[in-house]
């Protein structure tokens, strides 16, 4: 089967939504309202395009002058000043469409493929055109026409508008694509979306994924389940056990956590979870490097925890043995940390990695319906990269029964499932952990008390009143 050439963007993820670029000679339509970030998308495929050797055509049939549309691109990192004029050529073809009509636009932007050896066009304005047309017989020609020489001199076209056009309209007809950008409000929130509503004869992410505009320019986020479907590699069969970083934990689990395994731990606010995700993390070397992807606690803040339990966090980031990533919640794209995370695992070649928290993680979220399927997509692929995962997940409730899960599907998500919880004895406050839930392996399933003290982390069995304890009863006259 003979293969499609691509131009690629250059955009981060758009590419791999298109599975691999645009369709080289084809033509594309781009449209979304005003400020949706249709003209930064062009030029900044563009840029890439001339950088990579490419000449490009940008031919505008709006009143706005270049000055100022230039203007506006030089706070982004894609534009090069030096290039205008050269590889990249910016013609204003208003003035021809107002007092001369679409017939002499067609005619000037031939001119300029030929001139230019143009290998990409944009046409910004295509509403006016279309204004413009006596009817959409005349849009069609206009768009054929364009599509014609473009095709012949080797050209893939872009047509931006503002208007949001209908799958059945003239210009959708006629184009090889349509790539569809907007932005909707989650409460306060603003977030970018792109669609590819038409793809023809090529294959392509579907379905609405998140964008952003940074310094940088437009960076797009499929959604990680469409991108992970199936994981980038097989998944690991290594059965080859590693250490927790607490001893009895793994006597109890019989020799450790399965190598490229996931744990989840679920538990309320100062129960120690973080504690145990940092015993974890203190078995990383240089060899086999781990990350802490946080959310609550700043890098300085964990190096304080890490010398309390008696662990160099600075030492081991120096040696490259440990990396800390750390973000707010209070903004953020839930596919754009998935792709940091996935970015950072490959470059630092993780394979111990402490997400503490999943809950701060879904905070970004603005589609709770998809959770499962973004951490299942996330944590197959994590596990096909030999990744062992130790994750936690806050609880709201320090007493109460009931247990709120991160998903409705916890055995998608986990291998190895852990509950925390409080209990009140002789009016002090204690912990308790039990293992519910080991993949493929024998575990002692017995309520266990975690004991922090002295810069360790110990398991002693429950030995009494286990019942009570379980139900988060106070007990005011047993012992353990």
């Amino acid at each position: 089967m003979e293969k499609l050439n691509r131009l690629q963007s250059g955009i981060e993820g758009l590419d791999a939504l298109l599975k691999g670029g645009l369709v080289s000679g084809a033509s594309y339509i781009i449209q979304g309202r005003p400020g949706s970030g249709k003209t930064i998308l062009a030029n900044q495929l563009g840029f890439n395009h001339a950088r990579n050797g490419g000449r490009v055509l940008v031919a505008t049939l709006l009143a706005e002058s270049h000055d100022r549309l230039f203007q506006f691109l030089s706070t982004l990192s894609f534009f090069d000043a030096s290039r205008v004029g050269a590889e990249i050529q910016f013609v204003s073809a208003f003035d021809t469409l107002e007092n001369e009509g679409l017939d002499e636009v067609v005619k000037l932007l031939r001119r300029e493929i030929s001139r230019q050896r143009a290998t990409v066009m944009v046409v910004d304005g295509l509403l006016n055109a279309r204004s413009k047309a006596d009817s959409p017989i005349d849009t069609k020609k206009f768009i054929s026409e364009l599509q014609g020489h473009a095709a012949f001199a080797g050209c893939t076209v872009l047509f931006l508008t503002s208007s949001r056009l209908d799958d059945g309209s003239p210009e959708h007809t006629m184009v090889d694509g349509v790539i569809e950008m907007g932005e909707e409000l989650f409460g306060t929130r603003s977030v970018r979306r792109i669609q590819l509503r038409k793809t023809r004869g090529s294959g392509a992410l579907t379905g609405l994924h998140e964008c952003e505009i940074n310094d940088d320019g437009l960076v797009v986020y499929p959604r990680l389940e469409s991108l992970y479907g199936r994981p980038s590699a097989p998944d690991s069969a290594d059965l080859t056990r590693i250490a927790s970083g607490i001893g009895s934990l793994d006597g109890i689990l019989g020799g450790g956590l399965h190598s490229s395994s996931v744990t989840l731990v679920m538990g309320p606010s100062g129960i120690g979870k973080t504690t145990l995700g940092l015993k974890f993390l203190s078995e990383s070397t240089v060899d086999a490097p781990g990350l802490h992807f946080g959310f609550y606690e700043s890098p300085q803040r964990l190096r304080l925890k890490g010398q309390s339990l008696g662990i160099d966090i600075q030492k081991m980031e120096d040696s490259g043995a440990l990396t800390i990533a750390w973000q707010p919640t209070t903004e953020g794209l839930l596919d754009g940390l998935g792709a940091r995370l996935l970015r950072l695992v490959e470059e630092k070649g993780i394979k111990r990695l402490f997400i503490d928290s999943l809950s701060g993680m879904t905070r970004v979220s603005n589609n709770p319906a998809r959770i499962t399927d973004f951490y299942s997509a996330l944590m197959n692929e994590l596990r096909a990269r030999g990744v062992t995962v130790f994750a936690t997940w806050e609880m709201h409730d320090l007493f109460g029964s009931e247990v709120t899960s991160p998903a409705s599907e916890l055995s998608s998500i986990a291998d190895n499932l852990m509950l925390m919880r409080f209990f009140e004895i002789q009016s002090e406050l204690r912990r308790t952990l039990s293992i519910l839930k080991v993949r493929d392996s024998f575990y002692d399933p017995s309520l266990l008390e975690v004991v922090i003290r002295d810069q360790a982390v110990d398991l002693r069995k429950v030995s009494t009143n286990a019942p009570s304890v379980a139900s988060n009863s106070a007990l005011p006259g047993s012992a353990l």
